[in-house]
C-alpha cells in the first residue's frame, strides 16, 4: 500500500500540471501494478513520457533540488559507497559528500525507503536531489561500469569468492603470479570478473591488451560488451595468472596456447572454461568459452524449433542409421543442438562415441574423445577406432575434410547414426559443400537424412518490450506473408533493469531440410545450391529468413534483431 500511495503521489502532481491528463490517472495506475521496475521509468519507458517535463514538474511539486546529471563528474562519487545492489535496487545514484551529508540522486522523490537504506548501510546522512529518469539511467551505468573497471577489491564479496577452488601448477616464471602476495590483488580481482561473467549469462570473455589500454570485454546475448578497463601495466600479470589457472606454458608468448580452467563455486557447482591465447602486437590476447552442461539438458521444446521443424528432427533421431548435419557460423548453437539431440538417444541400450575437438560439454554415458593431431588423434583415425568398437551413434564435431566425409557417410550408410556439423551459411549450401569436397552426388544423396541451418538472436524481454507500428508496404517488402498482415503485432527493445538493451536471453532460428527423393534427385543430377533452395521452397521448408520472421510474428524477438541475424 505505501508503493501505491507514492505513484499516486507523484501521478496527482503530474496531473496538476497537466502532463498526465485526470482521466488516464487510475488508468496508469492499475497497469503500473504489473511492472516490475520504478514508477518513473515506467512512465518513461512505457508511456513515453518526457523524463525532464517530469523531473521539472516534481522539483517544483516536492521542493528538491534538480541535478543535470549529464555534467556530472562521477570521480566524485566516493569510494567504498558504490553498492551495486543498493543502486540497482532503489534506482538511486549516490553523487558526492559534504561533510557528513551524502547526496543522493533519485528521479522518485516519494522513495524514502531507499534513503533510509543508503543511511543505513553508509552511515551517512542522506540528502536528497532530483535527476532526469534518462540520465539518472546512463549515470549509473557509467559508475558501475567505472567501479568494475577499478582495481579495487575493497567491496568483492571475500566468502563467495573463497569458494572458488582452481587446480594450479606452481611455476618458476617472474610472471608467475599464482601465490606471490604483491598479485593478490589479480587473483581476486580475475575471480570476480569470472563470476561477473557467470552471474551476467555471458558466453565468452575476452582479454585484449592495446598500446594504450587494456580492456575486458563479455559477450552477452550474442553482443560484445566491455565491461573494464584495467590498466596497461597489468596486462602481462592478468595474462600470466589466467595462463596459470589454464596450465599453459607461461614463459611462451610468441605461440598460441590452448587450455582449460575448471572453476569449483562450492563442492556441488562448478563452471568449465575453454581458453586460447593469441600473441597480438601489444600481448596476449586472451579469449575464454564458458561452457555450461546445463545447455545439453535444456530440452528440444527450448530450443526454438518450429513444431514441423522439431518433428523432422526427432523423426531423424528415432532412424537407426544416416546422417543429421547441423551448420552454421561459431557461436550460432551448433554443438548445444546436437548435444540435445544425443541426449534423448542416450539410453543404457546405445553405444555412443564422439569425436570432438574440444570437447565442450561433458556428458555422463557418452564416450567422448578429445582430438589430439600433434599424437596423431585426428577425425579420421578417431572415426576409424569407433568403427571397431560396435558403435550405435557417432558424432564427428566437424567435418573439414574428405577424409573426414568419407568415413561418416560410409558410417551412415553401414547402420550407424551420424551426427556432425559443417560452416556453411545455409542448409542447401551444406550438401554443395560435400560435393565440392569431393565426395560423389550418389553418396550424398544415399546418406544424409537432414540438415539443419542454425543462427541464435536475441529474445525481446517480456517486462518492457513495445509494439512497433511498422508501414505495411515495409512489412511486405521485408518478407511478412501478405495475407497475415493485420494478424500480428510486431514489438521493439526498449531497455529495463531486468535485461540488456531491452533483450535477454537468446533463441534459435532454424532451417531444417529433410532429404527425400526430389532433392535427392537434384543432387544426384548435379543441381547447385539454388537449385536445391528452390525445391525446398516447393517442398514447404522454411529458409532462416521465414522462420526468423515467424519469431517475430509470434512477438519473441523483434524485426531489426532478425535483419542482423538474417538476410532482408
Amino acid at each position: 500500500m505505501k508503493g501505491l500511495h507514492q505513484q499516486s503521489s507523484v501521478l496527482s502532481a503530474l496531473s496538476k500540471h497537466d502532463l498526465v491528463p485526470v482521466e488516464l490517472v487510475d488508468k496508469i495506475s492499475a497497469e503500473f501494478i504489473q511492472q516490475k521496475k520504478p514508477f518513473i521509468r515506467y512512465l518513461v519507458e512505457d508511456k513515453n513520457y518526457n523524463a525532464q517535463n517530469i523531473a521539472n514538474i516534481l522539483s517544483k511539486s516536492f521542493g528538491y533540488p534538480l541535478i543535470d546529471l549529464t555534467q556530472f563528474d562521477t570521480s566524485l562519487v566516493p569510494d567504498g559507497i558504490r553498492n551495486e545492489k543498493l543502486i540497482r535496487k532503489h534506482n538511486a545514484l549516490p553523487l558526492f559528500l559534504r561533510g557528513k551529508v551524502l547526496y543522493v540522486a533519485m528521479s522518485d522523490p516519494t522513495n524514502h525507503d531507499a534513503l533510509e537504506e543508503i543511511q543505513f548501510n553508509t552511515g551517512y546522512t542522506t540528502e536528497l536531489v532530483l535527476a532526469n529518469e534518462k540520465a539518472l539511467h546512463d549515470c549509473i551505468e557509467k559508475v558501475l561500469e567505472e567501479e568494475s573497471g577499478a582495481l579495487d577489491i575493497s567491496d568483492i564479496d571475500t566468502e563467495e569468492l573463497s569458494g572458488i577452488d582452481v587446480q594450479e601448477d606452481r611455476a618458476d616464471d617472474d610472471d608467475a603470479v599464482s601465490g606471490d602476495k604483491e598479485d593478490a590483488p589479480i587473483v581476486v580481482y580475475i575471480n570476480k570478473i569470472l563470476l561477473d561473467a557467470i552471474k551476467k549469462g555471458a558466453s565468452d570473455l575476452h582479454f585484449e591488451p592495446y598500446e594504450k589500454a587494456y580492456r575486458i570485454r563479455f559477450r552477452i546475448d550474442g553482443i560484445l560488451t566491455e565491461v573494464a578497463k584495467p590498466p596497461i601495466a597489468l596486462s602481462s600479470r592478468m595474462a600470466a595468472r589466467l595462463k596459470v589457472m589454464s596450465k599453459l606454458d607461461i614463459a611462451e608468448r610468441r605461440i598460441p596456447q590452448d587450455g582449460r580452467i575448471k572453476l569449483a563455486l562450492s563442492k556441488r557447482k562448478s563452471i568449465d572454461f575453454r581458453v586460447s591465447t593469441l600473441p597480438t602486437m601489444w600481448g596476449e590476447k586472451i579469449v575464454m568459452r564458458i561452457l555450461d552442461s546445463s545447455s545439453a539438458m535444456l530440452g528440444i521444446d527450448m530450443l526454438g524449433y518450429e513444431a514441423a521443424q522439431k518433428k523432422i528432427y526427432m523423426d531423424a533421431l528415432a532412424q537407426p542409421q544416416g546422417m543429421i548435419l547441423v551448420t552454421g557460423p561459431t557461436g550460432s548453437g551448433k554443438t548445444v543442438s546436437l548435444y540435445t539431440g544425443l541426449n534423448i538417444l542416450n539410453t543404457p541400450e546405445r553405444n555412443i562415441s564422439t569425436a570432438e575437438d574440444p570437447v565442450e560439454i561433458n556428458l555422463e554415458g557418452i564416450n567422448q574423445v578429445q582430438i589430439n593431431t600433434k599424437a596423431g588423434l585426428t577425425f579420421p583415425s578417431a572415426l576409424r577406432s569407433f568403427l571397431r568398437q560396435d558403435p550405435d551413434i557417432v558424432m564427428v564435431g566437424e567435418i573439414r575434410d574428405l577424409e573426414t566425409a568419407e568415413i561418416a557417410i560410409k558410417a551412415a550408410q553401414t547402420g550407424h547414426l551420424v551426427l556432425s556439423t559443417l560452416h556453411t551459411n545455409s542448409a542447401s549450401e551444406t550438401l554443395t559443400r560435400l560435393l565440392n569436397m569431393g565426395v560423389p552426388s550418389y553418396n550424398v544423396a544415399s546418406s544424409v537424412t537432414i540438415i539443419i541451418a542454425q543462427r541464435l538472436a536475441r529474445r525481446l524481454c517480456a517486462q518492457c518490450k513495445t509494439e512497433d507500428n511498422v508501414p505495411q508496404q515495409e512489412l511486405i517488402n521485408q518478407g511478412f506473408p501478405a495475407e497475415k498482415i493485420g494478424q500480428f503485432k510486431l514489438f521493439k527493445p526498449v531497455g529495463c533493469d531486468q535485461c540488456t538493451g531491452g533483450y535477454k536471453g537468446r533463441v534459435g532460428i532454424y532451417e531444417v531440410i529433410q532429404i527425400n527423393e526430389r532433392i535427392a534427385a537434384i543432387i544426384m543430377e548435379g543441381g547447385n545450391s539454388l537449385d536445391i533452395a528452390a525445391q525446398c521452397q516447393k517442398e514447404g521448408f522454411n529458409n532462416l529468413r521465414q522462420s526468423g520472421l515467424i519469431k517475430a510474428m509470434n512477438g519473441v524477438t523483434s524485426l531489426e534483431e532478425i535483419n542482423r541475424v538474417t538476410k532482408a
